[in-house]
């Protein structure tokens, strides 16, 4: 007879690690593996039982900051050894209070002696310019005209609103048309940038804008700087020696103009030489030549052929040479889509590594006629670098390159400095007022 056993109460789910298949809701029911979850659900009791749950608590209550430090290690390492010299001079506190720095009115350091006050005779108040405006006005009295700032908004609708309200005594005059405020009022400023992006207000500088720069952002600025001067230099020459050739040119077709005419001269000298009875000779020889005589249709017919034939071959020429352009234009646009596909591709590297514009490329459309002012080259030769900050000569020009900046952003429109401008012309006349006169 065999032995019955108890049944052995196990508090773990039913595992099957490498079953077949889990197509069955029976099998799936079956042989799931829950073990992460039961180990989980343990600790997470343990933590409970110690005192929360550690994920659960803030970082105050499980940690703390020691600010006092362990007073011990200053007696084990220190013990026996003599202060810094530094901290017996800061440790040293004077009797005699410290210098105030408060600004004091300079009548207490004076040496006794009372100037006589004295007017500023070359500055005319803003009061009395008033005053002086009514008085040439013709307007008497002591009475003032306040001058006060605009602190409105000249395209407030609201403000329309107030205006539009007109007297009824004049009701038959035409209302003022509205003011509409500009279109471009509302418009964002367009950026002179290459790649269209924003240009910063204030730029963060590189590298080698840097008064101690690493070598290799100096180099690389360096030569780039260089290079831009080099073809800059070679422009100019080219313009010298093209300027130089047209000069020589000139020069020459002058001087063959002056042969030409000392040639006409001695021509007309020889005419009037004829006329003077200086005879070539050649005057007894008669021209034979054969008079044209009337072509024939067949002739003529032959020679609409040949026409025709030659106005066809031109023709066939032409669309030859149209199909020969046109596949060329084919051509050259395919080069041009690629190059402008490669250089899509470099901008948009360019725009994942960095999202502001760079002024240093604009594009060739600029705000306005008047050219761009240049940036100024902020660049210290290596014989110029200095190794002390005493020694450092500051670069640049923030009004310079505050103007310039606002330029490349958009903000506002390049304008050429007008040093003096022109007047309206005034005409003098003296009035003839001793022939107005009354009879009476």
């Amino acid at each position: 007879m065999p032995i019955i056993k108890p049944a052995a109460a196990s508090p773990e789910a039913p595992q099957q690690h490498k079953q077949p298949s889990r197509k069955g809701k029976k099998a799936w029911r079956k042989n799931v593996d829950v073990t992460e979850i039961q180990e989980g659900l343990e600790e997470v009791r343990d933590e409970v039982i110690k005192g929360g749950v550690i994920a659960e608590k803030d970082s105050a209550e499980l940690f703390t900051v020691d600010t006092a430090g362990d007073a011990g290690i200053t007696k084990k390492y220190l013990k026996g050894s003599k202060p810094l010299k530094a901290d017996e001079i800061i440790a040293q506190r004077s009797a005699v209070p410290a210098v105030s720095m408060r600004k004091r009115s300079g009548d207490a350091t004076t040496d006794g002696i009372i100037l006589a006050k004295r007017s500023r005779t070359s500055y005319v108040t803003h009061k009395e310019l008033t005053r002086l405006r009514n008085i040439a006005d013709g307007r008497q009295g002591d009475a003032l005209v306040e001058v006060t700032e605009a602190s409105y908004d000249p395209w407030d609708p609201q403000r329309e609103a107030e205006e539009e309200k007109q007297d009824p005594r004049f009701s038959f005059l035409e209302k003022a048309p509205k003011r509409k405020p500009p279109v471009t009022l509302k418009h964002k400023p367009i950026s002179l940038a290459a790649s269209g992006k924003e240009i910063p207000a204030v730029k963060k500088p590189e590298g080698g804008y840097s008064y101690n720069p690493m070598y290799t952002d100096y180099e690389e600025r360096l030569m780039t700087e260089g290079e831009k001067a080099l073809a800059a230099e070679r422009k100019r020459l080219a313009e010298l020696e093209e300027e130089r050739l047209k000069r020589e040119a000139a020069a020459r077709s002058a001087a063959e103009a002056e042969a030409a005419e000392a040639r006409a001269e001695l021509s007309e000298w020889e005419e009037d030489s004829v006329w003077e009875g200086f005879e070539s000779g050649t005057e007894d020889v008669r021209v034979t030549a054969k008079r044209p005589e009337r072509k024939t249709p067949a002739q003529r017919n032959r020679i609409k052929r040949r026409k025709e034939e030659e106005r066809k071959a031109k023709m066939a020429a032409n669309i030859k040479k149209k199909n020969e352009q046109a596949a060329q234009i084919k051509k050259i646009a395919e080069a041009i889509a690629e190059k402008e596909k490669e250089r899509a591709l470099a901008l948009a590297k360019k725009d994942d590594s960095s999202s502001e514009g760079d002024d240093l490329e604009l594009r060739r459309r600029k705000l306005g006629k008047i050219a761009l002012p240049e940036k100024d080259l902020e660049l210290v030769l290596p014989d110029e670098l200095q190794d002390s900050l005493r020694l450092l000569k500051p670069e640049g020009n923030l009004l310079k390159e505050r103007y310039r900046n606002l330029l490349v952003r958009g903000k506002v429109e390049s304008r050429r400095p007008i040093s003096f401008a022109k007047k309206a012309k005034r005409k003098a006349t003296e009035k003839w007022t001793h022939k107005d006169f009354m009879l009476y």
